[in-house]
């Protein structure tokens, strides 16, 4: 069992108490172990430029879970005690690359079906390695491009909520992930800063 008692844990626990998330003690630890493997894998392929654990924890986890706070009717369906209302819901991260945010939401609310999907390959190798170490259920990669598997069955308007961290223009991004969410579905972008010129080409 690896020991966590190094890592201070009080700001990361403040800022998703203003998220009204609680973790338990085994959802900490998946925590710790990712930001371990992400580092540990970082030194040989370049997944991020944050390796900092108080970076790391802001600027992706937290950043990550910050999606109850951009979409608070989703809050409910995470949050809801009712089993029915969390087991269903599906998601998928489009341009996933080190997880984010796909493997911080999967391990804060285990209840929902994560898709991963990323171009690279080297990429989905790390994230299979994580889901093993973590223990993650109903959660799956896929490899390859967006495009692509939008044209399938299997994944066009299968999603309740599509979500993307990818670093493109949100017409590019909109048309690579409206088509995985279902009818009255939500396709999330993680955007910040100035938006309004890009919003209004995207429309």
């Amino acid at each position: 069992m690896r020991d966590f008692r190094k890592y201070d844990l009080t700001s990361f626990r403040e800022d998703l108490e203003e998220l009204h998330i609680h973790l338990t003690e085994e959802q900490e630890e998946r925590f710790l172990s990712f930001y371990e493997l992400l580092v540990e894998w970082n030194e040989v392929m370049n997944l991020t430029a944050i390796t900092e654990f108080d970076e790391v924890i802001k600027k992706h986890f937290v950043d990550s879970l910050s999606l109850v706070k951009a979409v608070p009717e989703l809050e409910e369906k995470f949050l809801s005690g009712k089993a029915s209302a969390r087991k269903h819901l599906t998601l998928i991260d489009v341009g996933t690359g080190a997880g984010f945010p796909g493997i911080p939401l999967k391990i804060a609310f285990p209840h929902l079906k994560v898709t991963l999907l990323d171009s690279l390959n080297k990429r989905i190798k790390f994230l299979n390695e994580v889901i093993d170490l973590l223990e993650l259920d109903d959660i799956k990669t896929i490899h390859g491009r967006a495009e692509d598997y939008a044209k399938q069955a299997e994944y066009r308007e299968q999603y309740d909520i599509c979500v993307s961290r990818a670093v493109a223009n949100l017409a590019t991004l909109s048309e690579y992930c409206l088509p995985y969410v279902k009818v009255d579905g939500l396709f999330v972008p993680y955007k910040s800063g100035e938006i309004d010129e890009e919003l209004k080409s995207s429309e």
